[in-house]
């Protein structure tokens, strides 16, 4: 593909997110659309390390599970604090239209928000506010918030994957034969998707769980054929649950504030949901033979 079809590519998938999400404050208050789940079926159980990394890399395979009569609970693993996120908040114009490529903005540009920049007054409870209405349009069973602080120092690494390991532990005994659905965090390469894979390699070890499933969340990062690098699966998501992820992804390029919805997902990481609206599979990985648990630097 030359520069300049890669160009037009990326305006068309913008113009495109950008479109969907005026529709998405009615999107994302629709009823659950999916078959009630058996009761006699073992839940699957989904971790989206933060808010936005279920509608970006999990959705696909929700639905999934969705339609094979799974009970899906899906947890929101940390509170989402964000100080960068505020700041961009903030500012008027939007950063995002003066970037060197620069991407529409929900609010037309301009918003000034004037949010504490301590990245957790505001800016959890809005981010979360996206997660809730993503989750509901997913059509999820139970949502479940471990509310865990995201620290990404080498201390606070080690206490995060700690609180994350007491919690999933928790989650298994109280749902005895579950499946576990975590990020590929040696892929992701950030510390909570690390510390998310490092807490499932702990509980894989000591036989607290068993059936084990990672998915490469940023893998839309990557040039398209290179997404399904590590994958031991590729997902090709039917038209179906395509739309539906869709619809997912719209909740976090929303602009209605009085519903507490800011568009967050999208100013954080318009390339990831840009790229994940425009690929129709999903990346799932088992762990690595030769696993390394810790921080990535």
């Amino acid at each position: 593909m030359t520069d300049t079809n890669q160009q037009s590519a990326a305006v068309s998938r913008r113009t495109v997110l950008a479109a969907g999400a005026l529709t998405a404050v009615a999107v994302a208050s629709q009823t659950k659309w999916a078959p009630a789940a058996s009761a006699a079926a073992k839940p699957a159980i989904f971790y989206s390390p933060h808010q936005d990394d279920e509608a970006i890399g999990l959705a696909g395979s929700i639905l999934e599970h969705k339609a094979a009569g799974r009970p899906v609970y899906l947890v929101l693993v940390t509170d989402g604090a964000n100080p960068d996120l505020a700041q961009r908040m903030n500012a008027d114009p939007c950063p995002l239209t003066t970037w060197s490529s620069p991407h529409p903005c929900a609010a037309g540009g301009h918003h000034g928000l004037s949010w504490p920049t301590d990245g957790t007054s505001k800016i959890v409870a809005a981010r979360t506010a996206e997660f809730m209405a993503s989750a509901k349009t997913l059509g999820v069973d139970k949502v479940i918030n471990f509310k865990i602080p995201d620290d990404g120092s080498v201390e606070g690494y080690n206490r995060l994957v700690s609180r994350i390991t007491t919690k999933v532990k928790s989650l298994a005994e109280q749902y005895p034969g579950a499946s576990h659905k975590f990020s590929a965090g040696w892929l992701d390469r950030t510390a909570a998707h690390k510390a998310s894979s490092d807490a499932a390699y702990r509980l894989m070890n000591d036989g607290t769980i068993s059936d084990v499933r990672f998915n490469h969340i940023y893998a839309y990062i990557r040039p398209r054929d290179q997404r399904a690098d590590g994958a031991s699966y590729v997902l090709n998501i039917p038209g179906s649950h395509m739309a539906i992820k869709r619809n997912s992804i719209y909740a976090y390029n929303t602009w209605a504030p009085s519903r507490n919805l800011y568009a967050l997902g999208y100013h954080s990481v318009p390339d990831w949901l840009e790229n994940a609206h425009d690929d129709p599979r999903e990346f799932v990985c088992t762990l690595p033979s030769d696993y390394r648990p810790g921080k990535i630097d």
